[in-house]
Protein backbone atom coordinates (compact mmCIF):
# COMPACT_ATOMS: atom_id res chain seq x y z
CA UNK A 1 0.00 0.00 0.00
CA UNK A 2 1.01 3.52 -0.68
CA UNK A 3 0.90 5.92 1.86
CA UNK A 4 -1.36 8.79 1.64
CA UNK A 5 -0.92 12.10 3.50
CA UNK A 6 -3.38 12.44 5.97
CA UNK A 7 -5.32 15.85 7.04
CA UNK A 8 -3.71 17.62 9.61
CA UNK A 9 -6.61 18.18 11.39
CA UNK A 10 -7.29 14.51 11.86
CA UNK A 11 -3.68 13.37 13.67
CA UNK A 12 -5.50 12.17 16.91
CA UNK A 13 -7.64 9.97 15.38
CA UNK A 14 -4.38 7.84 15.31
CA UNK A 15 -5.08 6.74 18.89
CA UNK A 16 -7.65 4.42 17.59
CA UNK A 17 -4.83 2.28 16.98
CA UNK A 18 -3.14 -1.31 19.01
CA UNK A 19 -0.02 -0.92 17.28
CA UNK A 20 1.13 -4.63 18.59
CA UNK A 21 -2.20 -6.05 16.28
CA UNK A 22 -1.24 -4.08 13.16
CA UNK A 23 2.68 -5.21 13.87
CA UNK A 24 1.07 -8.94 14.29
CA UNK A 25 -1.01 -8.99 10.85
CA UNK A 26 2.12 -6.89 9.64
CA UNK A 27 4.11 -10.09 10.30
CA UNK A 28 2.08 -12.21 8.35
CA UNK A 29 1.26 -9.75 5.10
CA UNK A 30 3.79 -11.89 2.63
CA UNK A 31 0.99 -15.01 2.97
CA UNK A 32 -2.44 -12.53 2.64
CA UNK A 33 -3.17 -14.54 -0.50
CA UNK A 34 -1.75 -18.16 -0.07
CA UNK A 35 -4.90 -20.01 0.33
CA UNK A 36 -3.48 -22.65 2.57
CA UNK A 37 -1.80 -20.77 4.34
CA UNK A 38 -3.01 -18.95 7.69
CA UNK A 39 -5.55 -17.02 6.05
CA UNK A 40 -7.27 -19.72 4.74
CA UNK A 41 -10.24 -19.15 6.72
CA UNK A 42 -10.71 -15.70 5.41
CA UNK A 43 -10.18 -17.40 1.45
CA UNK A 44 -13.05 -19.89 2.51
CA UNK A 45 -15.58 -17.37 4.03
CA UNK A 46 -15.20 -14.41 1.14
CA UNK A 47 -17.96 -16.10 -1.29
CA UNK A 48 -20.41 -16.01 1.35
CA UNK A 49 -19.54 -12.37 2.51
CA UNK A 50 -19.42 -10.91 -0.89
CA UNK A 51 -22.66 -12.65 -1.91
CA UNK A 52 -24.57 -11.33 1.17
CA UNK A 53 -23.11 -8.07 0.27
CA UNK A 54 -23.81 -7.93 -3.25
CA UNK A 55 -27.04 -9.16 -3.11
CA UNK A 56 -28.06 -6.23 -0.75
CA UNK A 57 -25.96 -3.49 -2.02
CA UNK A 58 -25.97 -4.03 -5.96
CA UNK A 59 -21.78 -3.98 -6.32
CA UNK A 60 -21.86 -3.07 -9.95
CA UNK A 61 -20.82 1.07 -10.45
CA UNK A 62 -21.05 1.06 -6.53
CA UNK A 63 -17.88 3.25 -4.60
CA UNK A 64 -17.05 0.91 -2.09
CA UNK A 65 -14.71 1.95 0.59
CA UNK A 66 -12.99 -1.73 2.51
CA UNK A 67 -12.26 -0.25 5.76
CA UNK A 68 -9.03 -2.66 7.34
CA UNK A 69 -8.51 -4.43 4.20
CA UNK A 70 -5.31 -6.56 5.15
CA UNK A 71 -4.33 -7.61 1.83
CA UNK A 72 -7.20 -6.97 -0.15
CA UNK A 73 -8.87 -10.62 -0.37
CA UNK A 74 -12.36 -8.80 -0.23
CA UNK A 75 -11.71 -5.27 -1.68
CA UNK A 76 -10.32 -7.01 -4.50
CA UNK A 77 -13.39 -9.78 -5.20
CA UNK A 78 -15.86 -7.20 -4.93
CA UNK A 79 -13.68 -4.89 -7.57
CA UNK A 80 -14.27 -7.81 -10.05
CA UNK A 81 -18.18 -7.62 -9.52
CA UNK A 82 -17.70 -4.33 -10.85
CA UNK A 83 -17.18 -1.90 -7.64
CA UNK A 84 -14.92 0.97 -7.58
CA UNK A 85 -12.84 -0.31 -4.66
CA UNK A 86 -10.54 1.70 -2.14
CA UNK A 87 -9.21 -0.78 0.26
CA UNK A 88 -7.87 1.23 3.66
CA UNK A 89 -5.31 -0.18 6.29
CA UNK A 90 -2.87 1.06 8.36
CA UNK A 91 -0.85 -2.00 7.81
CA UNK A 92 1.36 -2.84 5.35
CA UNK A 93 0.22 -5.28 2.88
CA UNK A 94 1.40 -6.31 -0.36
CA UNK A 95 0.41 -4.84 -3.77
CA UNK A 96 -1.78 -6.82 -5.90
CA UNK A 97 -3.79 -6.17 -8.69
CA UNK A 98 -4.79 -2.58 -10.05
CA UNK A 99 -8.63 -2.44 -9.68
CA UNK A 100 -8.49 -1.49 -5.91
CA UNK A 101 -7.32 2.02 -4.61
CA UNK A 102 -4.66 0.90 -1.51
CA UNK A 103 -4.28 3.89 0.59
CA UNK A 104 -2.63 3.99 4.15
CA UNK A 105 -4.58 6.02 6.40
CA UNK A 106 -7.18 5.36 9.25
CA UNK A 107 -11.29 5.70 8.54
CA UNK A 108 -11.28 8.21 10.46
CA UNK A 109 -9.11 10.75 9.06
CA UNK A 110 -10.47 9.34 5.96
CA UNK A 111 -13.97 10.29 6.85
CA UNK A 112 -12.53 14.04 7.04
CA UNK A 113 -11.44 14.22 3.65
CA UNK A 114 -14.53 12.10 2.13
CA UNK A 115 -18.08 12.48 4.03
CA UNK A 116 -21.04 11.19 2.75
CA UNK A 117 -18.66 10.20 -0.59
CA UNK A 118 -19.25 6.29 -0.74
CA UNK A 119 -22.37 4.20 -1.70
CA UNK A 120 -20.69 1.35 0.64
CA UNK A 121 -18.83 0.74 3.28
CA UNK A 122 -17.83 -2.77 4.19
CA UNK A 123 -15.66 -3.62 7.92
CA UNK A 124 -14.79 -7.08 8.23
CA UNK A 125 -13.14 -8.51 10.91
CA UNK A 126 -11.89 -5.34 12.42
CA UNK A 127 -13.24 -3.47 15.46
CA UNK A 128 -12.31 -6.78 17.70
CA UNK A 129 -9.05 -5.32 17.03
CA UNK A 130 -8.97 -1.21 17.89
CA UNK A 131 -9.55 0.38 21.35
CA UNK A 132 -11.92 2.15 20.30
CA UNK A 133 -15.07 0.05 17.77
CA UNK A 134 -17.61 2.98 18.05
CA UNK A 135 -15.39 5.55 16.78
CA UNK A 136 -14.87 3.25 14.01
CA UNK A 137 -18.60 2.57 13.15
CA UNK A 138 -19.07 6.61 13.75
CA UNK A 139 -16.17 7.01 10.90
CA UNK A 140 -18.30 4.54 8.61
CA UNK A 141 -21.11 6.33 8.90
CA UNK A 142 -19.67 9.70 8.04
CA UNK A 143 -18.20 8.17 5.03
CA UNK A 144 -21.46 6.94 3.50
CA UNK A 145 -24.18 8.72 1.64
CA UNK A 146 -27.75 8.44 2.70
CA UNK A 147 -29.26 6.07 1.90
CA UNK A 148 -26.48 4.05 1.57
CA UNK A 149 -24.82 0.70 2.46
CA UNK A 150 -22.76 -0.24 5.73
CA UNK A 151 -21.67 -4.02 6.29
CA UNK A 152 -19.89 -5.49 9.65
CA UNK A 153 -18.32 -8.32 11.11
CA UNK A 154 -17.02 -9.62 13.98
CA UNK A 155 -17.33 -12.26 16.52
CA UNK A 156 -19.73 -12.27 19.64
CA UNK A 157 -18.45 -12.46 23.32
CA UNK A 158 -19.85 -15.64 24.21
CA UNK A 159 -18.71 -18.35 25.81
CA UNK A 160 -19.83 -21.05 22.53
CA UNK A 161 -17.20 -17.81 20.86
CA UNK A 162 -14.58 -18.05 23.22
CA UNK A 163 -14.26 -21.92 22.44
CA UNK A 164 -15.08 -21.87 18.52
CA UNK A 165 -12.90 -18.91 17.59
CA UNK A 166 -10.59 -19.10 20.41
CA UNK A 167 -10.05 -22.94 21.56
CA UNK A 168 -11.46 -24.33 18.27
CA UNK A 169 -9.82 -22.23 15.62
CA UNK A 170 -6.43 -21.65 17.25
CA UNK A 171 -5.26 -24.04 19.19
CA UNK A 172 -7.51 -27.42 18.12
CA UNK A 173 -7.75 -26.86 14.84
CA UNK A 174 -5.21 -24.72 14.05
CA UNK A 175 -7.30 -22.99 11.57
CA UNK A 176 -5.63 -19.27 12.66
CA UNK A 177 -2.42 -18.33 14.20
CA UNK A 178 -2.41 -18.17 18.01
CA UNK A 179 -2.96 -14.96 19.46
CA UNK A 180 -5.06 -13.35 16.42
CA UNK A 181 -8.14 -12.76 18.93
CA UNK A 182 -8.52 -11.65 21.76
CA UNK A 183 -11.69 -12.23 23.64
CA UNK A 184 -12.24 -9.48 25.60
CA UNK A 185 -12.33 -7.32 22.18
CA UNK A 186 -15.12 -9.42 21.03
CA UNK A 187 -18.56 -7.42 20.44
CA UNK A 188 -22.25 -8.50 21.06
CA UNK A 189 -24.65 -7.74 18.19
CA UNK A 190 -26.39 -5.68 20.97
CA UNK A 191 -23.53 -3.35 21.33
CA UNK A 192 -22.94 -3.15 17.50
CA UNK A 193 -26.28 -1.95 17.22
CA UNK A 194 -26.81 0.33 19.85
CA UNK A 195 -23.51 1.93 17.99
CA UNK A 196 -24.76 1.64 14.86
CA UNK A 197 -27.71 3.34 15.86
CA UNK A 198 -26.07 6.12 17.42
CA UNK A 199 -24.16 6.58 14.72
CA UNK A 200 -27.22 7.13 12.27
CA UNK A 201 -27.53 3.76 10.70
CA UNK A 202 -30.25 2.03 10.42
CA UNK A 203 -29.71 -1.91 10.95
CA UNK A 204 -31.55 -3.69 8.48
CA UNK A 205 -30.33 -7.36 9.04
CA UNK A 206 -28.00 -9.74 11.09
CA UNK A 207 -26.62 -13.25 10.14
CA UNK A 208 -24.33 -15.63 11.55
CA UNK A 209 -21.45 -17.68 10.26
CA UNK A 210 -20.66 -21.08 11.27
CA UNK A 211 -18.24 -23.66 10.55
CA UNK A 212 -18.31 -27.48 10.70
CA UNK A 213 -14.90 -29.05 11.57
CA UNK A 214 -16.44 -32.35 10.27
CA UNK A 215 -17.27 -30.97 6.50
CA UNK A 216 -15.12 -28.30 7.47
CA UNK A 217 -17.52 -25.91 5.43
CA UNK A 218 -18.52 -22.50 6.04
CA UNK A 219 -22.23 -21.00 5.64
CA UNK A 220 -23.82 -17.93 6.71
CA UNK A 221 -27.22 -18.78 9.60
CA UNK A 222 -29.09 -16.02 10.45
CA UNK A 223 -30.75 -17.19 13.49
CA UNK A 224 -27.09 -18.22 14.97
CA UNK A 225 -25.02 -15.17 15.99
CA UNK A 226 -23.53 -16.19 19.21
CA UNK A 227 -20.06 -16.83 17.41
CA UNK A 228 -19.04 -14.59 14.07
CA UNK A 229 -21.36 -12.64 12.67
CA UNK A 230 -22.14 -9.80 9.81
CA UNK A 231 -24.16 -6.57 10.30
CA UNK A 232 -26.18 -5.18 7.66
CA UNK A 233 -27.16 -1.18 7.93
CA UNK A 234 -28.43 1.80 5.80
CA UNK A 235 -27.90 5.22 6.39
CA UNK A 236 -30.68 7.17 7.49
CA UNK A 237 -31.53 9.59 4.73
CA UNK A 238 -31.31 13.47 6.05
Amino acid sequence: MQATPQDSTAGHYQDNVDAAEVAKFEALASRWWDPQGEFKPLHEINPLRLDFIDARAGLAGKKVLDVGCGGGILSESMAKRGAKVTGIDLGEAPERGVEVDYQHISVEAMAVQKPGFYDAITCMEMLEHVPDPASVIRACSALVRPGGYVFFSTLNRTAKSYAFAILGAEYVLRLLPRGTHNYAKFIRPSEMAAWSRDSGLEVREQTGLTYNPLTRHYRLVGHDVSVNYMMYCRKVSD
